[in-house]
């Protein structure tokens, strides 16, 4: 074999090695970037908001809706959220590069222009997917992306506007679902996303006792900022209050059966319970506990509603 034949073998062989390589760190970074991408959505947020849609159109009467109608509902619950994410990531990127620099735009898997195409590709699916259902429902979908966007874009740096944003985030996926479920918002449907819009509320005063200290050096005007924590305490019990002076309207209006009751008794306790608690301790640390617990409580008054209905 000639000394020429050997360099041409050498040099085809270097050639493919290094094709491979390249082949392999193309894919890896291809990978990066999906994973990137999955982790901007918050997946686990976007199944719950799909979740919410389920449950709301369960609660409305799903006896003669067309299955495909809870998938499109689901659909749009779960691109917008993601869209939502999305753009509150490529608002935050300067933030996010001090606090959480693993998140997938500061640490480079994601850049700020996919970002916004992300935001864009997953409105447009949204809403075209709520079209399909009503004129009703895309309408609803669109009211309910412009205050996503709004809390992401400008609403978070807005103390107790921002609450208010975030609890009637809360709220919407239920009062979809009933639109996709019968066309139109059932009363209990409503009753129940007040209380979980007041009780939400409170909850994110309490929040803000719990991060007083970074709002204050961000210059976040939330009320714990603005007016002390103890007035904010107040404050966040007086929503609570209003969440717990709801509850009995669905049994008056005989809404649901009496398995509601018991349910919501507990819910109702927890949430007396913490405000008085939160009043006489308006500590960060309370605060923190206050706001986990609520959250739990929150379960319990979604679980009053199905049972109310179907028990």
């Amino acid at each position: 074999m000639s000394y020429e034949l050997l360099i041409q073998i050498q040099d085809n062989l270097v050639s493919f090695y290094l094709l491979d390589a390249t082949i392999c760190q193309n894919r890896g970074n291809l990978l990066v970037k999906i994973s990137g991408l999955l982790r901007l959505l918050r997946p686990v947020n976007c199944i719950v908001m799909s979740f919410a849609v389920l449950v709301g159109a369960s609660l409305a009467g799903i006896s003669s809706l067309h299955w495909l109608n809870l998938v499109y509902g689901a659909v749009t619950a779960f691109t917008l959220t993601g869209a939502s994410m999305a753009v509150n990531d490529y608002y935050d990127f300067d933030i996010d590069k001090i606090n959480e620099p693993s998140r997938p735009i500061p640490s480079g898997a994601v850049s700020r222009k996919a970002a916004l195409l992300l935001t864009g590709f997953l409105t447009v699916v949204g809403l075209v997917a709520a079209l399909v259902i009503s004129v009703y429902c895309v309408l609803f979908a669109f009211a309910a992306w412009v205050i996503m966007m709004a809390y992401s874009t400008v609403g978070k740096r807005r103390g107790f506007a921002g609450n208010l944003l975030v609890s009637a985030c809360v709220a919407a996926p239920f009062l979809y679902g009933s639109l996709v479920a019968v066309n139109l918002i059932e009363i209990n449907i409503l009753l129940f996303a007040s209380m979980a819009f007041l009780s939400n509320t409170g909850r994110e005063i309490a929040k803000g006792i719990v991060d007083v200290q970074g709002d204050r050096v961000n210059k976040i005007k939330t009320l714990a900022v603005s007016f002390g924590e103890r007035k904010a305490a107040y404050a966040a019990a007086a929503f609570f209050i209003f969440a717990v002076c709801l509850s009995p309207l669905p049994v008056i209006f005989n809404l649901v059966s009496l398995w509601f009751v018991p349910f919501v008794l507990v819910t109702d306790v927890g949430l007396i319970w913490c405000s008085g608690q939160l009043i006489r301790n308006p500590s960060r640390e309370n605060a923190r506990q206050i706001k986990k617990l609520v959250l739990f409580l929150f379960v319990f008054g979604l679980l009053s509603f199905i049972f109310g209905k179907f028990g």
